[in-house]
């Protein structure tokens, strides 16, 4: 694999020429319905994480809402991020009763998010699910997530100390146990512990059929998850993976793989097409 740095260098270069990245991610935004300024978002830090760890392209997918055109999507693109966000996925879609508060709902973003990892699953399409995506991934699936973690007997508060310095509130703060033998430990270098970071208030309760666990938390969350049958990147993790890439091993593993499946089936996808394989 070329080196990620002169990769990234050569991107910022107006010398760059006809050097072709390795697939197209699409990323997931989040809609703010501002009455005077609505708009669809995205970090940047997911915009620098694709281009600099995966050396993709990363376009940005707005919050369409249900019912849109996934196939055409999915047939001009090689990877899919589903993002974090402030939001919260509705409860109507795990059977969880009404929100505690609607102003938490994203309703644009739950209608095109929960369609797109079946979509993606279906096709094998790599997928990366963070926070808010790996939820996502789990309602999709059938799986139903608890609304406030925090109130439970024995759980942790796993939101995000807003008090605090940003270096406090995105460090690594919180434990997790990697699953043995599972894709995390493999990414990991074969540890069995690892410190992430933790903003969440909702997190996974029952766990969806073709998930399985790949990592948890101390007080038993379960931090990480994977589509069991997949034959690409398809991976949900409950932390910020794309904060500080450049310092964080695992984060930048998840992405460098999710990164390296998106530039498979970019492959695929171009030799199918008869355009032959992206650089």
């Amino acid at each position: 694999m070329k080196n990620k740095q002169t990769s990234a260098a050569n991107r910022n270069s107006p010398g760059r020429g006809a050097e072709a990245p390795r697939g197209i991610v699409v990323i997931l935004s989040n809609f703010n319905d501002d009455e005077h300024h609505a708009s669809h978002r995205v970090g940047d830090r997911f915009v620098v994480a694709v281009q600099d760890v995966c050396d993709a392209l990363p376009l940005m997918l707005p919050a369409l809402g249900s019912g849109a055109d996934l196939d055409t999507l999915l047939d001009n693109i090689d990877g899919v991020i589903l993002t974090g966000g402030a939001s919260n996925v509705n409860p109507r879609y795990y059977d969880g009763g009404e929100a505690r508060d609607q102003s938490l709902l994203d309703a644009r973003r739950d209608g095109i998010a929960l369609e797109l990892v079946c979509a993606c699953v279906e096709r094998n399409v790599p997928l990366f699910g963070v926070c808010r995506g790996i939820q996502e991934m789990n309602v999709a699936l059938g799986g139903s997530l608890h609304q406030y973690m925090h109130e439970l007997p024995g759980h942790f508060d796993h939101r995000r100390p807003r008090e605090k310095p940003i270096s406090v509130q995105l460090g690594a703060r919180q434990r997790i146990t990697l699953t043995p033998g599972g894709i995390l430990q493999d990414l990991a270098n074969g540890a069995r512990q690892v410190m992430v970071n933790t903003l969440h208030a909702q997190g996974i309760d029952r766990l969806a059929a073709p998930l399985v666990i790949e990592a948890v938390a101390d007080d038993g969350t379960i931090e990480a998850v994977r589509v069991a049958d997949s034959s690409t990147f398809a991976v949900g993790v409950q932390w910020h993976a794309e904060y500080r890439t450049s310092e964080h091993a695992l984060y930048r593993a998840l992405f460098s793989a999710f990164g390296d499946a998106v530039a498979t089936h970019a492959g695929k996808r171009m030799k199918a097409a008869g355009m032959g394989r992206v650089a």
